[in-house]
């Protein structure tokens, strides 16, 4: 292939890319949306005083990390399906999106719980005494006190995890969701040519993760000005 050919077979493709890349973005929103309200419960509860509540938060967290998110797919777009077939004996399709966006969800929110607890436990236990010195309860101090602090500590974790999800979103081409990876494969069973298509691609992918790491690091710098002002 010369550089003419190339050039051309790159750019023919890129409006297809671009819509695909728009896919990508939105389930990733989506997922690390559903992932931060997760974590957020699961992380409380994994330093819940209870510790029945500490057990199932931590039997989710350790079955969705020791896992492949591969398989998770499978197991909510193919396997609940049947089951419920099976149990029930009655039809139960569920939308490859729908199937998408929980599969990321429920796999990102075991992340974020994680750091979700870590951003906690981070915050010197004197300011949970303080707070309960001037009468708050628990959950009052965790509301106005702990969580705001923590917020700023895990901004950039929570970053790092959309940039994982944005690029683990690519899994779902296995059921046929038409994302970027997805968009790049049905361009290339048409003109034959998988090194211009994947080089561009690999190009979006990389724009958007720098995209966000700029972000992030805009964010994290501007909380640390606010921090330093008060």
């Amino acid at each position: 292939m010369d550089i003419a050919n190339f050039s051309e077979l790159f750019v023919r493709a890129i409006p297809q890319l671009l819509t695909g890349a728009v896919t990508t973005i939105w389930i990733t929103a989506l997922a690390v949306s559903i992932g931060v309200l997760i974590g957020l419960v699961v992380g409380l509860a994994r330093i819940s005083g209870k510790t029945w509540l500490r057990a199932l938060a931590r039997v989710y967290v350790d079955a969705i990390r020791g896992t492949p998110l591969l398989v998770q797919i499978f197991i909510i777009y193919l396997g609940i399906p049947n089951l419920l077939n099976v149990l029930l004996g009655q039809q139960f399709p569920i939308n490859v999106y729908v199937a998408g966006v929980m599969a990321c969800g429920l796999n990102s929110g075991a992340y974020v719980a994680e750091i979700v607890r870590a951003g906690i436990q981070s915050i010197d236990r004197g300011q949970t005494e303080a707070a309960r010195s001037l009468g708050m309860n628990s959950w009052q101090t965790m509301r106005y006190v702990i969580l705001p602090q923590a917020f700023k500590r895990i901004i950039p974790p929570l970053g790092n995890e959309f940039i994982a999800m944005l690029k683990d979103t690519s899994l779902l081409s296995v059921i046929g969701i038409e994302e970027l990876t997805r968009k790049g494969q049905l361009f290339i069973a048409v003109t034959f040519a998988p090194f211009p298509v994947y080089t561009g691609v690999l190009l979006m992918y990389l724009a958007m993760t720098l995209t966000i790491s700029r972000f992030v690091s805009m964010l994290e710098r501007r909380l640390a000005v606010s921090d330093r002002s008060n």
